[in-house]
């Protein structure tokens, strides 16, 4: 053969080349693949194969949140995560030349079509983890799967991952972490009908994977929101008696409580004539004082009673909003007077228990 007519034949090789990656860039785009060989067995080793090319391009994981990404402190919600795959074939590049033969051609032609599913991610892998202990994630909700990912294909529904947020939480962004791990077709050889002479399956090419490994970001946000604590509680409970209470409230949270209104919730043994009382506005990081007259039965006990307290207060929408429910313990003392009473009653006791023993002597005498 004429030099010339080499370099004609090289030219066409390269066209036909050139033609059928296009060919096969364009079925895989419109068309979609199929899935991926069984992995039952381990593939033979390179000495049993042909390799013809060599592809370049993986999968590209990605993810997004569906739906709201601001949350309130304490509440419990569900974040739904879609994972993508952006993974881009890059090319080919001949790694085994066939010439004019062709029964090669067609083995490297079918190889290429093989190679064209690289960039699919198989048996995907994940689960949220919080990197705060101001949010926690349900443990039950996590270890979530995907069978594969194609690029360009999305899932038919999200992963929910369950969140609860503290209701201590400072207001601001947070960063959940999401690891994912998956296969990838790292390699595709032909075989040659060699398979079946190692006892494995009538497969005309082997596939060889990697797993890959990467952490994704999902970022949450906590509103601001009005919060408060209970500071200091002045007085003590007397059994029997009216006592004043005085509690001083501060507003913890970053936004302004209009109009609070502290109430509380007072049960037997002890009442009160009034369970709400005007705080006002709140700035915050600001406190105020008010006072409760809490009534105590005469047989109440004596220890230290936590009474419920919740503020009612107009939020930056102008709406009403409640805060959690706070406790504000109080000691109960015994009164004078309920000292006095019992001793009186035991004295008594005593009295007619002597009177009834001498007048039953006096009438075993007569």
């Amino acid at each position: 053969m004429s030099r010339t007519q080499h370099n004609t034949n090289n030219f066409r090789r390269q066209l036909v080349f050139l033609s059928l990656i296009s060919v096969i860039l364009l079925a895989t785009l419109f068309i979609g693949v199929s899935t991926a060989q069984s992995k039952e067995y381990i593939p033979p080793t390179y000495e049993y194969t042909t390799n013809y090319y060599r592809g370049y391009g993986m999968p590209d994981i990605h993810a997004s949140v569906v739906g709201d990404t601001h949350f309130d402190r304490g509440e419990k919600a569900n974040v739904n995560v879609i994972l993508s795959n952006r993974g881009i074939l890059h090319g080919f590049k001949s790694v085994t030349d066939v010439e004019d033969d062709k029964a090669e051609q067609a083995l490297a032609m079918k190889e290429l079509e093989y190679e064209t599913k690289r960039t699919i991610a198989y048996g995907i892998k994940t689960s949220l983890v919080s990197p705060t202990d101001y949010i926690e994630i349900d443990s039950s909700t996590n270890g979530q799967t995907l069978e594969k990912l194609v690029p360009g294909d999305l899932p038919s529904r999200p992963m929910t991952f369950t969140i609860e947020i503290s209701d201590n939480a400072p207001a601001g962004d947070y960063i959940l972490f999401l690891p994912v791990s998956y296969e990838y077709q790292e390699d595709v050889r032909m075989t040659g009908g060699k398979t079946i002479q190692l006892g494995l399956p009538d497969m005309d090419h082997a596939t060889y994977y990697n797993n890959s490994n990467t952490t994704l970001q999902i970022p949450i946000h906590i509103e601001k929101a009005a919060k408060f604590q209970v500071v200091n509680v002045d007085g003590d409970l007397v059994a029997g008696e009216e006592s004043l209470i005085e509690v001083t409230y501060r507003n913890v949270g970053e936004l302004t409580a209009e109009g609070a209104l502290a109430r509380v919730v007072i049960m037997d043994p002890l009442s009160t004539g009034s369970s709400t009382e005007l705080l006002g506005t709140l700035e915050p990081g600001e406190e105020h004082t008010v006072s409760f007259n809490v009534n105590s039965d005469v047989m109440a006990v004596v220890k230290e009673y936590a009474i419920d307290s919740e503020i009612r207060y107009m939020d930056e929408d102008g709406e009403y909003a409640f805060s959690d429910n706070m406790k504000i313990n109080v000691p109960m003392q015994s009164s004078d007077e309920w000292i006095g009473i019992t001793q009186i009653s035991l004295l008594l006791t005593f009295l007619i228990t002597i009177y009834l023993v001498v007048d039953s002597i006096r009438k075993k005498k007569k």
